[in-house]
């Protein structure tokens, strides 16, 4: 849920952390290998590669600290408009300098919390090969480590019921990796040290993603 000001809150993500638990284990498999590895307390930023719809829901299902996703403005219509808000998801316009959700992100990470983000900015190949500058400056700005987050089986078949999502009770991995710095310690925020930050932060994610696929096999 949002406060009075429509910030997400804790108690909102928290609320959809449990629903997550219900759905994803209810519906699919999730095999989550390397949980621990996320900070048990402090700002966090989980960085997911994005390959289907269900993958930010998988996370928040599967991730040990409840979790605030920056999701696209066209996602909040009609009813998942206020579903979203009250489970502590925060709105995001990508057509701008959406000051709003930048705002609401930081003080997600000023107030210990974990942000979830895409770092490719929208659904894609899932492969961490287009990454947009905004991850830099959230972990920068908000002084928070970067965990990355592989997800893999989600677009591997279709479903017989419902060909938009992957075969029920089928297995999708959720592979954490090791938690990282992505400034270079200097404290510097200028264009050239975010330009940076997002080179550092696309190697480390991409190596993740191909240690995730020989773990699991996909």
């Amino acid at each position: 849920m949002s406060d009075a000001t429509g910030a997400p809150t804790l108690r909102g993500a928290a609320v959809g952390r449990t629903i997550g638990i219900g759905l994803m284990y209810g519906l699919w498999k999730p095999r989550v290998l390397g949980a621990w590895r996320v900070p048990a307390a402090g700002p966090v930023i989980l960085a997911v590669n994005h390959s289907h719809n269900i993958d930010g829901p998988m996370l928040m299902g599967t991730a040990p600290r409840p979790v605030h996703f920056l999701i696209k403005k066209e996602a909040f219509v009609g009813p998942l408009d206020p579903f979203l808000h009250g489970i502590g998801q925060i709105e995001v316009d990508r057509t701008t300098v959406d000051r709003t959700a930048i705002g609401r992100a930081l003080g997600v990470l000023a107030d210990g919390g974990a942000l979830g983000i895409f770092p490719e900015g929208t659904r894609g190949e899932g492969d961490f090969a287009s990454l947009r500058a905004g991850l830099a400056y959230f972990a920068v700005r908000g002084g928070a480590p970067i965990v990355p987050v592989a997800v893999l089986g989600s677009t591997e078949r279709r479903g017989r019921l419902i060909r938009g999502l992957p075969p029920l009770r089928s297995r999708v991995d959720v592979v954490f990796g090791d938690a990282f710095d992505a400034s270079a310690g200097d404290g510097r925020r200028t264009r050239k040290a975010l330009d940076e930050a997002t080179l550092r932060i696309q190697a480390k994610l991409t190596a993740h993603l191909e240690s995730a696929k020989r773990l699991t096999g996909r």
